[in-house]
Parts: structure tokens; sequence; C-alpha cells
């Protein structure tokens, strides 16, 4: 309803507008034309989530201890492959290694890119850890783990192949 309203006002400003040049003998009409603040703010009325498929995971929200997903709350570290969730060994950043990450080894395709959730803090990752995941052809982009939440929704909705593996945002070092 609200969409169909800001339609309708959308067209009686174009309608407005092009109806010929403003001058100073028709002043009056300006107070008759629809406020372009309300008609360009409808943008927070369309909620582009909903349209995302049933299958597509989408984090909701996040705390110290674990992530909610398709609103179920997963506690403790997280791995994300091709919408699919299963619980990760890591406590600690410092617990991170290629071992961690060997399902890369055989997935088949292989994401675009893996989105490291570091805890609170990003943090620096090793040369072995690097070289292990360009190794398998994906990219890698660590980030805090708030910020991978965010990160991981944006792409997967996009549709590209992308893999996610989260601390609990409580997790600082």
């Amino acid at each position: 309803m609200a969409v169909a309203r800001g339609q309708k006002t959308l067209a009686t400003l174009v309608k407005s507008l092009r109806s010929g040049p403003i001058s100073n003998s028709n002043a009056p009409r300006l107070r008759h034309l629809p406020s372009l603040r309300r008609t360009f703010s409808l943008y927070d009325q369309i909620n582009l989530i909903d349209s995302v498929p049933e299958d597509q995971l989408r984090f909701q929200s996040y705390d110290d201890t674990g992530f909610k997903i398709n609103n179920v709350k997963y506690e403790g570290s997280l791995l994300i492959v091709e919408n699919k969730i299963m619980t990760w060994a890591p406590k600690t950043f410092a617990d991170i290694t290629a071992e961690s990450l060997s399902i890369f080894k055989v997935v088949h395709p292989i994401p675009e890119i893996l989105i490291l959730g570091c805890g609170k803090y990003v943090q620096p990752v090793s040369p072995e850890l690097r070289k292990f995941i360009r190794s398998t052809g994906m990219k890698l982009e660590a980030i805090d783990s708030r910020n991978a939440a965010s990160t991981y929704n944006i792409l997967n909705e996009e549709g590209r192949p992308v893999a996610a593996a989260v601390l609990p945002f409580g997790v600082d070092s």
C-alpha cells in the first residue's frame, strides 16, 4: 500500500515538473508539489532481504557466544559452506590453521571467497594460512565477526559462491 502511494506521489511530482518552467507567476503552484524528501524516503519501506529464497542462509544477529542464522541460535564458532552450517573447532584466532580449514581441499566447486570472522577484532593472518587459502583458489577477507556476518549476507544474497569461517564476537584474541 505504501509503495503504491509512493508511486502515485512520484507520478504527480513528475507530471507537475513536466508541465512547464516555474516562474514567479507560478509561485503558488509550488505549495502543491509533493515533498521530495517524503517521496524518496520510501526506500526504507522496501525490505530486499525478505525476497531472499528460504534455502539461503542469513545472519540475523550475533553476540559474544554465537550467531542467529535463519531464526536459529548457534553457539560457538561456525563454518558455512554452500549454505550448510557446521560447528567449527577453533575457539580462538590462534586455533585457526590450514588443518582447521582442510574441508576446502575437498569441497567442489570451491567458493570464490572465504570470509574469516576473527572475533571482536581483526587479526593478522599468518603467511602459512594465507598460502593454504590461496592454494585452494579462494580469496580471503579477514575481518571482525560482526562485519563478516554482514559481508556474508550481502555476497550470498548476490548469489556469489561464498564461505564463512566465523568465531563468536566475544573472542578477542
